[in-house]
């Protein structure tokens, strides 16, 4: 009689599939970001943190134990927290709106402005109520007021020029602090503390949401104008594969053209030359035909020194720091064309996968075989042996002895290395050269 084997479930079973779908996410939502994206979604991020983080530590936490124990000062105080995290809310969104509207993603969002103005408005109203009735401490007000004008100055801040805003947001401060002193028997030390408050609310107003938004602004223009660099590449490239194409076709078609029109004329005549002029035009067509399959399919010998160079230039306008170092000089044709195409690979892949910000080159040619290596950092963690890329380098390496390995190098980094055996007789290696990015010419 057999017996059923009892599976139990792991008591951590249900915690790691959670942490596997936060990794999933984090891999989907965040490294398929560009670098730009990233940085404005942390900024983004920060600044909703901090809005109710300033909510809580100057007006939530610090109020309760500043009422008096009246019944009249509890309910002011609870309508002034609700007002509070009604601001934080509403200052969250209308954020999110000013940035896009000074990114110019968007209009202004006036009505945005005119609630969280109005909310503005009513915590303030309230505050100097409190104080009227003498129900809570002073030393509270100024926080309070603080955080009052917070949410709508760092939105306001990015809608309006600055002087625009020094000179409204310091008028309304001068409104609140004159409230204050009609309301209220505050002494002078107080309404200058309080006076403070408000230029300091100004400058952090400024220095959280203008300055910042501002640095997105420049970090996109500076990304913009680094697609505009890739794409210029991608440009140069097309031309220059058009050049190749005119320098194959170019002249064939013009001798076709030419003993075509001969083979005419002898034919016209009744000359039997005419048959030797087209089967040479016979000829010059299938070997244009396959010169074109070969520029077309990429199969024409590769200059590994250019490619060498093209990558670098490919990866610099990317925004990746690349190094080249060695020498392609004196390696065999097959050599030099495997190794390019495993250049273009690894700088494609660069390009393609991860967030690479550094890339180094090296080419170390002995007496009996070229190594090059392609080492790259910013890899995710996952990072492995994967692709049809890498799987037809193979193939074209073992076509002339060469072998091929990927895979990480330590944190963060990936490594591809190539070795070619060099046959015999062939040149000794040129002394190593080290290229930095700028002497790098298209």
């Amino acid at each position: 009689m057999g017996t059923a084997a009892l599976t139990v479930p792991r008591p951590d079973a249900g915690r790691d599939a959670v942490l596997g779908r936060i990794r999933g996410w984090q891999r989907s939502q965040w490294h398929e970001r560009s670098k730009a994206e990233q940085v404005e979604l942390q900024y983004r991020l920060v600044w909703q943190c901090s809005i109710w983080f300033f909510y809580v530590g100057w007006c939530a936490a610090p109020l309760p134990s500043a009422l008096r124990d009246r019944p009249l000062d509890w309910a002011l105080g609870g309508l002034l927290l609700v007002l509070g995290a009604a601001q934080a809310f509403f200052g969250n969104r209308l954020q999110r709106q000013a940035v896009d509207a000074y990114l110019g993603r968007g209009g202004m969002p006036r009505r945005g402005l005119a609630e969280s103005a109005a909310l503005l408005g009513a915590v303030l109203a309230v505050t100097v109520a409190l104080q009227v009735v003498h129900g809570m401490d002073e030393g509270v007000i100024g926080f309070v007021t603080l955080y009052a004008l917070l949410p709508f100055g760092c939105a306001y801040c990015l809608v309006v020029p600055v002087r625009r805003f020094l000179t409204r947001f310091g008028a309304a401060g001068a409104a609140v602090v004159a409230a204050h002193a009609a309301a209220t028997d505050i002494t002078g030390i107080g309404l200058a503390a309080l006076a403070g408050l408000v230029l300091l609310t100004t400058g952090m107003a400024l220095l959280m949401s203008r300055c910042g938004t501002w640095t997105l602004a420049v970090l996109w223009e500076a990304e913009r104008a680094r697609e505009a660099e890739a794409r210029l590449a991608v440009a140069e490239e097309r031309l220059r594969f058009g050049r190749d194409l005119h320098d194959v076709m170019g002249r064939n078609l013009a001798v076709i053209a030419l003993k075509s029109e001969l083979a005419v004329q002898l034919a016209q005549r009744g000359r039997p030359e005419a048959v030797t002029q087209m089967i040479e035009v016979q000829r010059l067509a299938q070997e244009s035909q396959r010169e074109v399959r070969e520029v077309v399919r990429g199969y024409r010998a590769i200059d590994l020194g250019a490619e060498l160079a093209g990558a670098q230039g490919v990866l610099a306008a990317a925004g990746i720091d690349c190094t080249v170092t060695g020498s392609a000089g004196g390696l065999p044709a097959p050599v030099q064309s495997a190794l390019g195409w495993v250049v273009r690979e690894a700088a494609t892949n660069v390009l393609r996968h991860g967030d690479a910000r550094h890339c180094t080159v090296r080419l170390r040619v002995s007496q009996r075989r070229a190594v090059l290596s392609v080492e790259n950092d910013g890899a995710p963690e996952e990072a492995g042996d994967t692709g049809s890329g890498l799987a037809g380098l193979r193939e074209r390496l073992a076509g002339i002895g060469g072998t091929l390995r990927a895979g990480p190098a330590g944190r963060g980094l990936f490594r591809l290395t190539a070795e070619v055996p060099l046959p015999v007789g062939a040149p000794g290696p040129e002394p190593a050269v080290r290229r930095p990015v700028s002497e790098v010419t298209p």
